[in-house]
């Protein structure tokens, strides 16, 4: 993707918001005990900066498990819609890739469908300068799961009608925070007095988890829910409407009773800190 076009779909959201609150999946209860678990203690009471914050999903979970949460989103309409659902969370205008945080500030940074809307390879050495000694990155992606007959058969569909790239539904093994640090010649992090010849993989602990989940809901909940997806949000109306009054055909087919079952793989990728 060029570089026009990703920053055309990071943005296209914000003309959406009221629908992307309203329709996108929310995240399982067994995810954010796997954070708790891989970093080692509680959310509730932790500093969590929760990055490309969107309209607040991730932010209410934390929140509700206890976390002190500061959203950071870059779209004016995401946050606009973030601080309507969620008056008593604070969010600030920002992005992963310059956060307007002081350094050692947080006891986790997360980011909720968001990493690859950044430029890893400035978002990770921002992350660990504003975590704190023993603090935690927690990057995850809902990612329909693609053994089930259905979603492959949409995302044909979608490859079909919008080209060979096209797809809504996320890719298992995504590029993520993983990549970065299992790569040998990862970023390094020269600024706020870290060693050069460290590598970042060097400077954390990373693990990795898979969540399986799944609700279930009507198929119009489910192709406004397809709607708010980049991919067609990029797309001129008429073609936007043409493949999802298709879409939702092909659907009753599959599901007469006009109820479906999402079933995700939230994958989480953690790296922590050394406390020393």
């Amino acid at each position: 993707m060029d570089a026009a076009t990703h920053t055309r779909r990071a943005h296209s959201f914000n003309a959406v918001a009221g629908a992307y609150a309203a329709y996108r999946p929310s995240y399982p209860d067994a995810l954010f005990e796997a954070v708790e678990e891989l970093a080692g203690r509680p959310l509730s009471g932790a500093r969590v900066i929760d990055v490309g914050a969107g309209t607040g999903i991730a932010s209410a979970r934390l929140a509700a498990r206890g976390a002190r949460v500061l959203g950071v989103e870059p779209g004016a309409g995401m946050a606009g819609q973030y601080r309507h659902d969620h008056p008593g969370l604070p969010v600030v205008r920002g992005d992963g890739n310059a956060l307007p945080l002081r350094d050692a500030s947080a006891d986790f940074i997360t980011y909720a469908q968001s990493w690859h809307w950044t430029d890893p390879e400035r978002a990770l050495p921002e992350a660990l300068r504003v975590l704190r000694p023993g603090g935690s990155l927690a990057a995850w992606w809902n990612i329909s799961d693609p053994e089930v007959e259905w979603v492959a058969a949409q995302g044909a569909r979608l490859r079909e009608w919008f080209g060979p790239k096209a797809q809504a539904h996320g890719a298992p093994g995504a590029p993520g925070p993983r990549e970065l640090l299992e790569t040998p010649e990862a970023a390094q992090d020269p600024r706020h007095g870290s060693p050069r010849n460290r590598s970042l993989a060097e400077q954390v602990d990373s693990a990795f988890r898979t969540v399986r989940w799944s609700r279930r809901i009507p198929v119009d909940h489910h192709l406004a829910n397809l709607a708010s997806h980049s991919i067609l949000l990029v797309q001129d109306e008429t073609a936007r409407n043409n493949f999802l009054a298709a879409e939702r055909a092909a659907l009753l087919a599959v599901f007469p009773d006009a109820t479906i079952e999402e079933k995700y793989l939230v994958e989480l990728t953690l790296a922590r800190r050394p406390a020393h």
